[in-house]
């Protein structure tokens, strides 16, 4: 009898999931994504991928991350505010400077939890900061002209920098 009665339950069970499952198969977000499937595979029939040969973008931002890379790449740094549009001086730099949400490690760790599942929590700079997403300022090593040593300097407005001087901007 009872195992008469648990076969007679795994087959509702299996009955109502099946049912349910293809409920959810019909939903409208499940058709609108298999019509748009069905368009892009068209689409990519139809014209398919670019004929890219040269990738010159590539090239480009390999050599923007090697000159990147310089250690004494001397730039120019330069301030726009809003109200003029015009670019001012800041004075010379190392490098491009440094968005202030960069992080120096992996800004989220992968971790299990008590339930054997793993989630992603934040995890902190090796200062103990946990830093933003996102910021407006800058770190630029600005060049003392007295000096000439390098230092760092926040800058909260955005910032422009170039390799080389920029001949429309004010000194």
């Amino acid at each position: 009898m009872k195992k008469t009665f648990f076969i007679i339950l795994t087959i509702i069970v299996v009955f109502i999931s099946t049912s349910t499952s293809s409920c959810d198969d019909k939903s409208s977000n499940t058709v609108l994504a298999q019509k748009q499937e069905a368009i892009m595979q068209e689409a990519n029939r139809q014209v398919g991928m670019p004929n890219i040969v040269n990738f010159t973008q590539r090239k480009q931002l390999k050599m923007i991350q090697e000159l990147c890379d310089q250690e004494n790449l001397i730039c120019y740094a330069y301030i726009v505010p809003e109200l003029t549009g015009k670019p001012v001086f800041l004075g010379k730099c190392i490098g491009f400077g440094i968005p202030f949400s960069t992080q120096y490690t992996n800004p989220e760790a992968y971790v299990r939890v008590y339930s054997g599942n793993y989630v992603t929590l934040p995890q902190a700079d090796p200062n103990g900061l946990f830093m933003p997403a996102s910021a407006e300022g800058t770190w630029l090593m600005l060049i003392d002209p007295k000096t000439n040593e390098p230092h760092p300097v926040y800058i909260e407005p955005r910032v422009l920098v170039s390799p080389f001087p920029l001949p429309t901007a004010v000194n």
